[in-house]
């Protein structure tokens, strides 16, 4: 159960940190992330709104209860990393180039299984 409840936060503060640092660094214009919006075919717009999408995710996962809310949270994470990566291969990035994005979605189901595995544990105390 101990393991259990380390391997969640393990997986929970890798995914927590990857968002936050993803939507912080989109609040802050740059020409790479204008470059790459551009290259994308998106505004850079939508990173704004899912730059504040992903801090209300990481509250939604970090705030005790309101447990159907931490499952949209999940599901908003894994399609915004699997929007990712298909507006990524699909604009001619590289496999290779998508492969950081795809280990964002180890965190996230990582975190989402354990999540799973801890409330079931403390269903059975």
């Amino acid at each position: 159960m101990k393991a259990t409840k380390i391997i969640y936060w393990v997986f929970t503060g890798l995914l927590i940190i990857l968002m936050l640092f993803s939507a912080v660094s989109s609040f802050m214009p740059n020409p790479q992330g204008v470059e790459m919006m551009k290259n994308l075919g998106y505004p850079y717009s939508v990173l704004t709104l899912l730059s504040v999408a992903k801090i209300l995710g990481v509250i939604a996962i970090l705030v005790p209860g309101f447990p159907r809310l931490k499952e949209w949270a999940y599901a908003g994470f894994t399609f915004d990393l699997v929007g990712a990566i298909f507006a990524s291969l699909a604009a001619g990035y590289s496999i290779a180039q998508t492969l950081p994005i795809a280990v964002g979605l180890i965190f996230v189901f990582g975190s989402y299984i354990y999540y799973h595995k801890r409330l079931k544990n403390q269903a059975v105390k």
